[in-house]
């Protein structure tokens, strides 16, 4: 394993250990509301400042952004100039699941080297499911190689998304809606970094979600890809991680749910 996979691995596991404690007495937690259905609890926050304390400890001239806390400069750094190494955290992925006791929720770690995603991390405390990618390594669920699903026909995928606002917004007139209602069956389980960890692990057929941001998308955007799956943005380009606009899956099911935006 990679060294700064590895330390990402410690930070996420001792994040997990946190968030499993505060999981057992959930009447007891504070919980905040950054905006509409938009919640922070004081173990999102508690579970940042670990895990990049554990990161800056061993690397001390890293950049970091973090969900809960923003942009951390590394040292030196000038301006609006893109960090040689950033760390992009989100550390309580699913934290309305959280509060009410559903377990659908992980902790997301991605180390971005000049801009591109090198090393990734996504942990599931609940389920001890700890999903890794080194950039040209491969993809791995408890150390066993993963690949994304060998479905050929998007009408039987079973596709996962991040839908904006509330799900009866989302019509059969747009594009977004059409390609939802033409799948097997689509699941919003309310936390994104596991739904492109199931694409990269062949749970998912596919993912689609809008609104989306950095921490969202650079660690399970690399899982996938390094399970052979691909990602682009509603156009087919490369610029999900600035519009926050994702298509995720196998290269046959993803050529299929991009139709949708091109037709």
């Amino acid at each position: 394993m990679h060294p700064m996979l590895n330390t990402a691995v410690k930070a996420a596991r001792r994040a997990g250990t946190i968030i499993n404690r505060a999981s057992l007495d959930l009447e007891r937690l504070q919980v905040a509301r950054k905006g509409p259905r938009d919640y922070v609890t004081e173990v999102d926050q508690a579970v940042e400042a670990t895990i990049i304390d554990v990161l800056r400890t061993a690397y001390p001239d890293h950049a970091f952004l973090g969900e809960e806390s923003g942009v951390h400069e590394a040292p030196g750094q000038q301006g609006t100039e893109v960090p040689e190494y950033q760390w992009v955290i989100d550390p309580l992925d699913g934290t309305t699941n959280f509060i009410h006791g559903f377990p659908a929720y992980a902790v997301s770690i991605a180390l971005l080297h000049k801009g591109q995603a090198d090393q990734a991390v996504i942990y599931d405390p609940s389920r001890n499911e700890l999903f890794t990618a080194s950039r040209g390594a491969g993809a791995f669920l408890n150390d066993r190689r993963i690949r994304v699903s060998g479905l050929a026909r998007y009408h039987d995928a079973l596709v996962g998304a991040h839908v904006p606002g509330s799900a009866s917004t989302v019509t059969t007139s747009t594009a977004f809606g059409q390609m939802l209602s033409d799948c097997a069956s689509a699941r919003r389980i309310g936390a994104c970094v596991l739904d492109l960890a199931y694409v990269a692990c062949g749970r998912f057929d596919g993912f689609c979600g809008t609104n989306l941001k950095a921490w969202d998308l650079a660690a399970g955007t690399l899982l996938v890809v390094e399970a052979g799956g691909l990602v682009t943005d509603f156009s087919g380009e490369q610029d999900w991680l600035r519009s926050g606009q994702v298509l995720a899956g196998s290269p046959k099911i993803l050529a299929q749910m991009l139709g949708y935006f091109q037709s």
